[in-house]
């Protein structure tokens, strides 16, 4: 039998018949084009620099002098057996440049990887929500954190690995002998309070002391800001992340003493924990990159303006002369 021969419906598509465009710039547009936007880029990246330059830092590492006596075993130990409760020390921030209000209070961690795939996914955002959630449900979303150790009942609440991780130090700042008020409100995103965390689950203690992590929460979630913003994960394994706001400028050389309650243990995974004192710019926090960024298109897009120019107008090629192109050259 002979294959039938099915004839396609004629169509401007099927026959690549629909209209199109083809620029064919010319070099003055190509030089112009390059122009504007190095023209344009680089004001913008002087702007962001001068912005990143503007913001005040200072921090100071706190895990390798909050520590009671002892070898580093044994204060690693003691930190597990005190059930919570920490060593309380205190560090001095060095402020060389004014700092005007607000000033933020962040604490940084090093070595945390908050952004591998289990410890992300290791979490019930329906219960968060306040939504019924089954205990299958919340074992596939929360493994392996998803029980108290001991039974097979008590749910946790909130269950998963970034909730049970929770950050749990302490922070409490004074200023040349004077106690300052930190304020910790509206440090979580308006979206995360309102939409996301809009539950009200029971207090949980973290009873296992090898993790050393996650604080009580009691009473709703949203009144617990410090937790929101835990619970946002970082993309990168060092981050920091906001505890509040000073509202009161700190002058050059002032006396700022931080008192912390050192409970988080970053020792088991050889971690380290700062605190850092910022002031924020239009831009928002000290980064370079994005002015940095901006210099080197703008930069660019003016040396290839420039190559256009020295390419066409000083070293002009006459039409239909093509002995000028690089593979006539080689025969």
């Amino acid at each position: 039998m002979k294959a039938s021969l099915v004839r396609e419906e004629y169509t401007k598509i099927t026959q690549q018949e629909l209209p199109a465009c083809k620029p064919s710039l010319s070099p003055l547009a190509v030089v112009s084009l390059f122009t504007i936007i190095g023209a344009a880029f680089i004001p913008i990246g002087y702007a962001c620099l001068r912005a990143s330059q503007q913001v005040v830092e200072a921090s100071v590492r706190y895990d390798d002098v909050c520590l009671p006596g002892g070898s580093h075993k044994e204060q690693e130990q003691t930190l597990l057996q005190t059930n919570g409760s920490g060593s309380a020390c205190t560090v001095t921030v060095a402020v060389t440049r004014r700092m005007s209000a607000p000033v933020f209070l962040y604490y940084e961690l090093d070595d945390f990887y908050q952004n591998h795939r289990r410890y992300v996914t290791s979490r019930s955002d329906a219960q968060l929500r306040g939504s019924s959630v089954s205990a299958a449900s919340l074992h596939k979303s929360c493994d392996p954190q998803t029980l108290l150790t001991g039974s097979t009942n008590a749910a946790i609440e909130p269950c998963g690995l970034v909730a049970w991780s929770y950050f749990n130090d302490t922070f409490q700042v004074t200023l040349d002998g004077a106690a300052v008020i930190l304020d910790d409100s509206h440090i979580a995103w308006k979206t995360d309070v309102n939409k996301r965390f809009p539950a009200a689950p029971a207090a949980f203690v973290n009873t296992v002391p090898e993790l050393r992590g996650g604080g009580t929460i009691s009473g709703p979630i949203k009144a617990d800001e410090h937790f929101v913003v835990w619970m946002r994960t970082a993309a990168l394994r060092n981050f920091r992340k906001l505890w509040g706001r000073i509202n009161t400028d700190i002058p050059p050389g002032a006396n700022v003493t931080v008192l912390i309650q050192n409970r988080y243990n970053t020792y088991r995974f050889g971690g380290k924990k700062k605190v850092v004192l910022s002031t924020a710019s239009w831009l928002g926090g000290a980064n370079p990159f994005l002015g940095i960024a901006y210099f080197g298109v703008g930069g660019a897009s003016l040396a290839f303006a420039l190559a256009f120019v020295m390419l066409t107008w000083l070293t002009p090629r006459q039409p239909g002369d093509s002995t000028q192109l690089s593979w006539n050259k080689n025969r």
